[in-house]
């Protein structure tokens, strides 16, 4: 690693990507063949969906503090991880099937087959898990 990466790090410390020792077990969103199945899911639990954007630092920042609210109690909660710059179609499509404004980031909460909270940017931080549990 060259001294310019030591400081400004480098390209792939730029590219946010979900911790991997959290209690939060993402699920990836990567169909619009799933949104179907998440509105099922929803019937029976309740279904997060985090839409984060790879290149927005405000978006990385709260994923982060957003994976550091679950605690083991959490862990069995159901979070869908869609990145936005890979599947945009999927988020317009998220947009139109559950009634939201786009935001990014952007935290969608289903339950019975629609939305029953979301929040963006750092409000985000502020959902309390508990209550879905």
């Amino acid at each position: 690693m060259g001294v310019f990466s030591n400081i400004f790090g480098s390209k792939e410390d730029k590219v946010s990507k979900p911790e991997e020792n959290s209690y939060l077990n993402w699920l990836p969103l990567t169909t619009i063949g799933q949104l179907e199945e998440i509105k099922e899911m929803s019937k029976t639990e309740p279904v997060f969906i985090f839409k984060h954007s790879t290149r927005c630092s405000i978006s990385s920042i709260v994923l982060k503090r957003f994976e550091a609210l679950f605690e083991e109690e959490h862990q069995e909660l159901k979070v869908y991880y869609l990145d936005l710059l890979s599947y945009r179609n999927i988020s317009d499509e998220i947009g139109h099937t559950f009634q939201v404004v786009h935001q990014s980031p952007q935290l969608i909460i289903l339950k019975n087959g629609i939305s029953v909270q979301n929040a963006s940017h750092y409000d985000i931080t502020n959902t309390d898990l508990s209550t879905f549990i």
